[in-house]
């Protein structure tokens, strides 16, 4: 394990259990490059050993599983003009397949804050549970980047168009709209995630899910789907938005007006990487080409400005370049998808393990 990963992932056997816990409660669990190595190693030890026969992965505190990958660290790398954060990403992605060809049951807890990295780690596996505190999301639109680590596989497969809506406003969902977008499975209340944890160590995974699964309570995009299915089945971001703007419901009209807080080229892009996703349908070569995208984005003045506002100043008015989605041409979006030549991620066609 790296030296610096060894207090902020936590690995310990209990009868058929391997628990893995993210600990760094500060940064809400982000995940740091060492982290990624040492759970992919965690999984591989475990995945060999037949007395694992469920993975539990949590985080510790009671704010989030993870808030995704080290925002301040990738920003830092970028003006530096560093290698650090594609690095990163490179296992980052790997291990998001690996989780999800995982052959030993990966339950995630995804309870408080699931964002970005945090939802790599937990929605591609076998079981994952969320509670009434769940907020998941894939917000990189908000700092000019795009959403990765699988995230436009899973919201290319949501229903209708619900990927599309979450995709381009960042929104968080809670426990039934992640359940009915695919992020999730199955709802258990915050106070009985102990019990059920350790329910975990003695008695078989079917058996815990049978005690502590409920239903969960009501989540709000069923009822909107009739107009974010007819305003988002498109292939343009600005009739996307002239749709929202048009239609009666506020709701709508208010998602206008979030996308057009966001990054104009991080959302054209992000379109173009949900439609191509669609279209691939399995996730490793969605891998390789959110992998491209991120590489793409790493040299694009819109992360850099969007961490800046959101993250370090935290003045919350980023200064987008182009500032309107009209300045983003198909050549500009065409460039996020390039080959990389020897660097490719090259995970397709490939094992994950």
């Amino acid at each position: 394990m790296a030296p610096d990963a060894s207090d902020s992932v936590l690995l310990r056997t209990e009868g058929r259990a391997g628990y893995l816990t993210l600990n760094r409660p500060r940064a809400l669990n982000a995940l740091t490059h060492p982290m990624v190595r040492a759970i992919d190693a965690a999984l591989t030890a475990w995945e060999r050993d037949e007395s694992v026969e469920v993975v539990v992965v949590t985080g510790a505190g009671e704010r989030g599983l993870c808030a995704g990958g080290d925002i301040r660290a990738i920003h830092a790398d970028a003006v530096a003009g560093g290698v650090a954060s594609p690095d990163f990403w490179r296992d980052e992605y790997r291990l998001n397949a690996r989780i999800a060809r995982l052959t030993t049951p990966y339950l995630a807890v995804m309870d408080g804050i699931v964002m970005g990295g945090g939802v790599g780690i937990s929605a591609h596996g076998s079981v994952r549970i969320v509670t009434e505190r769940s907020a998941v999301a894939m917000p990189e639109t908000g700092i000019g980047f795009v959403p990765d680590v699988g995230g436009t596989y899973l919201l290319s497969r949501a229903p209708g168009e619900l990927g599309t809506h979450l995709a381009l406003t960042g929104r968080a969902v809670g426990a039934a709209d992640a359940v009915l977008c695919g992020l999730a499975d199955h709802f258990v209340p915050a106070g009985r995630l102990p019990e059920l944890i350790s329910a975990l160590a003695r008695t078989e995974l079917p058996d815990v899910l049978r005690l502590f699964t409920q239903a969960p309570p009501e989540g709000e995009l069923a009822g909107h789907r009739s107009w974010i299915d007819a305003c988002y089945a498109d292939d343009s971001v600005e009739r996307i938005v002239d749709r929202l703007s048009a239609h009666g419901d506020p709701a709508a009209k208010e998602a206008a007006e979030t996308i057009l807080t966001r990054s104009p080229t991080s959302l054209k892009v992000t379109l173009a990487a949900l439609r191509r996703a669609r279209d691939i349908g399995a996730l490793e070569p969605v891998l390789d080409q959110e992998y491209r995208v991120s590489c793409a984005a790493f040299s694009s003045p819109d992360l850099i400005e969007g961490v800046r506002a959101q993250v370090i100043d935290k003045d919350r008015r980023p200064r987008w370049s182009p500032a309107e989605l009209s300045g983003v041409t198909d050549a500009d979006v065409a460039r996020f998808f390039a080959p990389l030549g020897d660097r490719e991620l090259g995970l397709s066609g490939r094992p994950t393990a």
